[in-house]
């Protein structure tokens, strides 16, 4: 299975709040969702916003796997993921397993999956659930500490990002990378695939690839 990172960041590197993309950022991120199988989110940025994860006809997918994860045993089920579409999948530990179950079942699929010695909940396990469904391709689309464990787990081929003519002059914006350690010596290395500019909104398109020499082993 392949996995990219998705997201736009402002120009300091902050991809909250949520909502600060052009119309054809959107269309971006859809087209995007076209070509892949499944979208994994983390549970903030479900809570930050109300993601129905569209394709670029506007509708709701009826064979694409729509993934949330979550290290707590309480979502927002007013979100409309769990209202709309097919049902989602939700990824969890054994011990919040039980609770979700409870909570969410006619709204969502429960998985429970084991902790990852690199911390987090263990991201192979949940690819390989995956893949058992079908999903060649996995777009992870947020946010900070769902892209930071993804990264640190080595799960992640690509970051597919959007620049935009922005800046917070703020502590409370998410940075597309939040975690506590680093992720290389110190840096992890990546190869620039594709850079597109658009004039008309100001903002940049860049594609990535994480570097074989980063790998582990």
């Amino acid at each position: 299975m392949k996995s990219y990172i998705i997201c736009i960041q402002t120009l300091c590197g902050r991809i909250s709040p949520v909502g600060f993309g052009s119309k054809n950022d959107r269309r971006h991120l859809e087209r995007w969702r076209d070509k892949t199988d499944a979208t994994l989110l983390g549970a903030g940025s479900l809570r930050a916003g109300d993601p129905e994860f569209r394709d670029s006809s506007g509708k709701i997918p009826t064979r694409r796997i729509r993934a949330l994860i979550t290290m707590s045993e309480h979502l927002p089920l007013e979100k409309s993921i769990f209202k709309r579409g097919p049902r989602p999948f939700v990824f969890c530990s054994h011990n919040n397993a039980n609770a979700l179950k409870r909570n969410l079942s006619e709204s969502a699929k429960i998985f429970p999956v084991a902790f990852s010695p690199q911390g987090g909940l263990d991201l192979f396990e949940v690819l390989d659930i995956l893949e058992q469904h079908g999903v060649k391709k996995l777009l992870i689309e947020g946010g900070g500490r769902l892209n930071y464990f993804a990264l640190k787990q080595e799960v992640v081929h690509e970051l597919v990002i959007t620049v935009a003519p922005k800046l917070l002059i703020s502590n409370t914006g998410i940075p597309l990378v939040n975690g506590t350690e680093d992720l290389g010596d110190p840096f992890l290395d990546l190869e620039l695939v594709t850079c597109k500019t658009d004039l008309s909104t100001g903002e940049i398109y860049l594609r990535y690839k994480i570097k074989k020499e980063n790998k582990s082993g």
